[in-house]
């Protein structure tokens, strides 16, 4: 067996082992509970005999114990990248979503995660126009969005869904003015991506290539999942081809992307 790169995916990663109680299991011929974290211990150990593969970690809410994966990830024992669907910052917004934690504990918990990791990625969801949500509302996700600074982003329009309890939620946002929220908010976040991504000009990434042809290379670096996240365009890439691992130089940033050459 070989990979590089391996995608942690459940509807709620941070919440591994719930089900079963933390009940142990093995592997490896060796006692293993069935919790988070130790769940990345092992997924670290086995990506270290792998050439040091990537595991990228998806779905994770914000509860208390996710802070202990941190230090894997400081270590470099799995990758410094959070998928966390903040969803929204109003907590009364929260609230009527059925999402936990509130935007002053998720800030300050992004502020210590970065203390600790300050290589960490984050990427998150939004939605704009859930039914409810005021002007108010959507004006301070703007401000958390500003505050978090996030890696990566994406936001939704609320879009009514067949069988939904927020279907039946009063005071439900017109359709123009949830496109327009959604708008508002990716272009708030273009400008802090833009920024974050120009920080790492000059910088070197280790970067796994996923697709080479006459005028370079496509790859992707520790902070970019695949199809969802930005790329890292080598111009000339000579002796390169998908699968492998190159040392690249960074040289240009765009809102998205990065461009660098080999080392």
């Amino acid at each position: 067996m070989l990979f590089r790169s391996l995608l942690v995916i459940s509807q709620d990663t941070s919440a591994y082992g719930v089900d079963t109680r933390y009940r142990t299991g093995f592997w490896n011929g060796r006692p293993l509970k069935t919790r988070m974290t130790e769940l990345c211990k092992a997924l670290g150990d086995l990506c270290e005999r792998y050439d040091n593969a990537w595991v990228r970690l998806h779905y994770v809410y914000p509860y208390p114990h996710v802070d202990d994966v941190i230090p894997l990830m400081a270590e470099g024992r799995i990758l410094p990248y959070l998928d966390v669907p903040f969803q929204h910052a109003s907590p009364r917004i929260l609230k009527l979503m059925k999402r936990p934690a509130s935007a002053e504990n998720n800030l300050e918990r992004i502020r210590a995660w970065r203390r600790l990791c300050p290589d960490l990625t984050i990427r998150s969801t939004f939605i704009a126009g859930f039914p409810g949500e005021t002007e108010a509302e959507f004006e301070e996700l703007l401000q958390f969005i500003e505050a978090a600074e996030l890696d990566r982003v994406g936001c939704f329009a609320y879009s009514p869904v067949e069988g939904a309890q927020a279907n039946e939620l009063p005071v439900p946002v017109p359709e123009k003015v949830r496109v327009a929220r959604q708008r508002r908010l990716m272009k708030l976040q273009e400008k802090i991506s833009a920024a974050r991504l120009k920080q790492k000009v000059g910088s070197i990434q280790r970067v796994l290539v996923d697709e080479v042809t006459e005028a370079g290379a496509i790859a992707r670096s520790s902070a970019d999942a695949p199809e969802i996240d930005g790329r890292v365009i080598i111009r000339r890439a000579e002796g390169l081809k998908p699968g492998d691992w190159a040392q690249v130089t960074i040289t240009r940033a765009g809102k998205h992307d990065l461009w660098g050459r080999v080392n």
